[in-house]
């Protein structure tokens, strides 16, 4: 799979929801936010820094979710001579994060880890994160390439575009993935004046004021 070069094209945009799986939610993710008021931002209101605060101190995905997302999102966006990992770029909590944020990914993101591990059980007898590297590659071959993909792997499919979606948006809206574009955003200018071939297009090329 060529990840970084393909992945650059994917933006920021609405993801696809993909198909949901039939796992319900744990009730015991979430812990209680904390009362404390978040610092003032510069340019956000503070209802949204406040929000934001809330979010962060809830948990969604167990540690061992954590830990498949990691070894996916590193898959999908591998460490090179460029720039770092997915996890480097704190990928994973970005997506830790985005679940809360956008709750409809939750149902998703957390029946397709489910199937993921399950799929490995089946095959190889472990799951996915314990699976050597040739099978984690055989797995995901399967499943990465929606047109290549059998029937009975849609949801797999669904699961793992969503799942590359969510890595390339964290990766690439980072401060390690905009370096690894070359954005450099707005930056300030220096003015040096009228340039001097201006000013002797239109005669003033000796005005002083």
């Amino acid at each position: 799979m060529n990840r970084r070069e393909s992945l650059k094209a994917i933006g920021l945009g609405t993801l696809s929801t993909g198909l949901l799986f039939g796992c319900k939610p744990s009730d015991k993710q979430a812990t209680e936010p904390t009362d404390a008021k978040a610092a003032p931002e510069p340019g956000r209101q503070p209802f949204e820094v406040e929000r934001d605060a809330k979010l962060k101190a809830e948990k969604f995905f167990d540690d061992h979710e954590m830990a498949t997302i990691t070894v996916l999102a590193d898959i999908i966006i591998p460490k090179d001579a460029h720039s770092g990992s997915a996890s480097d770029a704190k990928v994973p909590e970005f997506i830790e994060f985005i679940v809360k944020d956008i709750p409809s990914h939750k149902l998703p993101m957390r029946g397709g880890l489910k199937w993921l591990d399950m799929q490995c059980l089946n095959r190889y007898g472990n799951t996915f994160i314990k699976c050597s590297s040739s099978q984690k590659t055989e797995m995901l071959d399967q499943i990465a390439y929606p047109y290549k993909a059998k029937p009975e792997m849609a949801q797999g499919v669904a699961f793992f575009n969503r799942m590359r979606d969510l890595t390339a948006s964290g990766f690439w809206s980072s401060e390690m993935g905009t370096k690894d574009i070359g954005y450099a955003g707005n930056t300030p200018n220096k003015w040096v004046g009228v340039p001097a071939d201006v000013l002797k297009q239109y005669g003033m090329e000796n005005v002083t004021i």
